[in-house]
């Protein structure tokens, strides 16, 4: 799914220049956010585990649960992102089951490759 093309006509976006935090861990996570352009690095303790282009999901885990944010992410460009809060990303799932799906799988990949990366330090395999 590609969701800069799904939110192409949104005009509320919210800018962060480059070398300045989206969140940090801890922060309350009230709000996802869809990387509708430039770069940014999702850091865990001092690990850069994912580096994201537009069309990415980022926060997406705290709306789920309604928990503090498990991950730091910070623009590697200027960026710009659509927020979307609770009361949208409920009714996103509600009205398209594709936007539902599409968290699900993000959230499932992300947990595959934090799997295979405790694996390699292991140094055991899948």
């Amino acid at each position: 799914m590609d969701l800069t093309e799904l939110f192409r006509f949104e005009t509320d976006l919210l800018q962060i220049g480059a070398g300045e935090p989206v969140f940090k861990v801890g922060d309350p996570g009230d709000r996802m956010y869809v990387l509708m352009k430039g770069e940014a690095d999702i850091v865990v303790g001092n690990v850069v585990v994912e580096s994201a282009a537009p069309g990415a999901l980022l926060g997406e885990l705290a709306l789920v649960d309604a928990a503090p944010r498990t991950a730091t992410v910070m623009a590697v460009t200027d960026c710009s992102l659509l927020p979307i809060d609770v009361k949208r990303f409920r009714f996103l799932v509600q009205e398209t089951p594709n936007f539902a799906l599409h968290v699900m799988k993000v959230i499932a990949e992300r947990l595959r490759n934090m799997d295979r990366r405790l694996f390699e330090v292991q140094g055991t395999s899948a």
